[in-house]
């Protein structure tokens, strides 16, 4: 395991030319005679919308920016102090947003039909967001002292915590009750929940769910390569795949569809493994969004099966792998060459396998052509979803000791996965709010956000190595460690003559690193200011722990 960290400089942004060019697009609006009125508030709403957005983007990663307003112009003269501005406080940046967001939200269309362009629903759901984020930055900040500036721009007033839940769960509310457009979980195959939660993020056909997108469209010329880039690599349509490998440390996490959280049963009381028929059935009675979430052994996609398994074991506990894809052995008792590993991998330190175990699903294509470079992909990528609104209404809701009402808003999330028993307000702690955004969202880029401003980045992400007890303890513990990514193996029993013969066995496995380091320091929190900026203005301050 490999005990470093990332660079202070990850996650940053600092882009004041878009502001620049956001701030001329809205002066030149101003100014136009030829829109109409309507046309014409509407377009503003959409450009201080997507204004705002950018300026929330660089708040939860830089903390406070300079808020600029209005475009400014060199004038050549040699001195260029005039252009330097202070940062604001990680508040002022936090407020702008939300103001923004109210100010705007009753020139934009109150219609679940418009999904990538900006929205009542769009407005709200961003200040619902911006609230809650803030609200847990007074609060969980106290808990680290040291990742603050005592001009504010990092940090805000624990006494504000309140006030910013109370605009989150008001904001939510209001794409709840209807009052910002007809939004509703989807649900189009209660057959198959699994399949329905993998739908909710490539249908574009009348999806109640979908706030706001950054959208594609093949005709257009406007696709992306997220399906190339992550599909299983073996009979896809290029051969080319595999890059995000989702660890078992997400996958476990996934309760039964009696709630209740539990490792994988993969040994029996005696310590023997337990043998299954099928791969699949290992993952069976667990929350529906696990298989929409990730393509376990033995799942299908795009009509095929996927071939995700490690090597043979025998009668003897003797495992037989290669270290190829599908490679071909002769194995003990058998009658020639055998394949000994499947054409998915994975091969240990071996990428574009399943190094895991597993590949993401969430985001994939399953259209014909959307594996190949030709052709591509145009699904889209949601930004909001009313699945988060009510999460971030019950977080919310929790923090303001409205525990029955936070309930209420989960259990329809965990309603739509399958899960048979419902939360009561005995049952909503920090855990059950953290656990429930950790697998409802999983690579939607909100979980790390999340670490983030509550203040455990630093311990979930400690960088220190982790053993098997370690992984499979605490399942559903906000701050349990997750520093190093676990696999679980699939290997096919090779006995002829065997009843179980051909049955499969798990292993959890410990894969070699292929990817960055888990270590997350206090300087993390947010992202480092580039030196050229400090030194081109001397108004800026440092972030901290850098």
């Amino acid at each position: 395991f490999q005990n470093g960290g990332w660079g202070y400089g990850a996650w940053g942004t600092w882009d004041y030319g878009y502001i620049r060019e956001m701030n001329l697009f809205l002066e030149r609006l101003e100014q136009s005679t030829e829109l109409e009125a309507s046309e014409q508030a509407r377009f503003m709403a959409e450009g201080r919308f997507l204004r705002a957005s950018y300026y929330f983007t660089m708040v939860k990663r830089m903390g406070g920016v300079p808020i600029i307003l209005e475009s400014k112009t060199y004038d050549f003269s040699g001195d260029a102090t005039y252009l330097r501005f202070p940062r604001n406080t990680e508040a002022e940046v936090y407020d702008f947003v939300i103001a923004e967001a109210e100010e705007v939200m009753n020139d934009l269309p109150a219609s679940a039909d418009v999904k990538s362009r900006a929205t009542k629903a769009a407005a709200l759901a961003m200040k619902a967001r911006a609230a809650l984020y803030a609200g847990s930055i007074a609060k969980y900040g106290q808990n680290t002292p040291s990742v603050s500036l005592p001009g504010g721009e990092i940090g805000i007033p624990a006494s504000r915590a309140d006030g910013y839940y109370q605009q989150a769960l008001s904001a939510a509310q209001q794409i709840i009750d209807g009052n910002a457009g007809n939004y509703s979980l989807y649900l189009k195959d209660e057959a198959n929940l699994s399949n329905n939660f993998a739908a909710l993020f490539y249908d574009k056909s009348n999806n109640p769910e979908v706030i706001f997108v950054e959208d594609f469209m093949l005709q257009s010329g406007k696709a992306h390569g997220f399906t190339i880039a992550n599909q299983p690599r073996f009979g896809a349509e290029e051969e080319e795949g595999g890059r995000i490998n989702p660890a078992l440390n997400l996958v476990q996490s996934f309760e039964t569809l009696e709630g209740e959280y539990k490792p994988l049963p993969i040994m029996d009381g005696s310590g023997d493994y337990i043998l299954y028929d099928d791969p699949q059935d290992l993952f069976a009675n667990r929350d529906a969004r696990l298989e929409g979430t990730v393509i376990v052994p033995g799942s299908t996609f795009k009509d095929r099966e996927t071939d995700i398994w490690a090597g043979v074991q025998l009668k003897d506990g003797t495992v037989i792998s290669g270290d190829s894809r599908g490679q071909q052995k002769e194995v003990p008792g058998s009658d020639g060459p055998i394949q000994v590993v499947g054409f998915d991998g994975p091969i240990d330190g071996v990428e574009f396998t399943a190094q895991t175990g597993f590949y993401i699903r969430k985001y994939q294509d399953p259209k014909a052509g959307s594996g190949q470079r030709g052709v591509r992909s145009d699904v889209w990528f949601v930004r909001y979803r009313f699945a988060e609104v009510l999460l971030n209404a019950a977080e919310a809701a929790f923090e303001l000791g409205q525990n029955e009402l936070a309930a209420n808003y989960i259990n329809r999330v965990r309603s739509r996965a399958g899960i048979t028993t419902e939360l009561t307000a005995t049952d909503i702690n920090f855990n059950r709010i953290a656990h429930e955004r950790y697998v409802e969202f999983a690579f939607e880029g909100l979980h790390f956000f999340d670490l983030k401003r509550w203040r455990i980045a630093d311990k979930v992400l400690d960088g220190i190595s982790m053993e098997v007890d370690d992984l499979l303890s605490n399942i559903g513990d906000a701050t349990k460690r997750r520093t190093q990514p676990y696999g679980l193996w699939p290997y096919k029993y090779f006995n002829p003559g065997d009843p179980n013969n051909g049955d499969w066995l798990f292993k959890i496995v410990k894969p070699n690193r292929v990817t960055g380091a888990d270590r997350f320091q206090l300087g993390n929190y947010y992202s480092e200011i580039n030196q050229d900026i400090l030194t081109n203005n001397p108004l800026i301050v440092r972030n901290p722990n850098q």
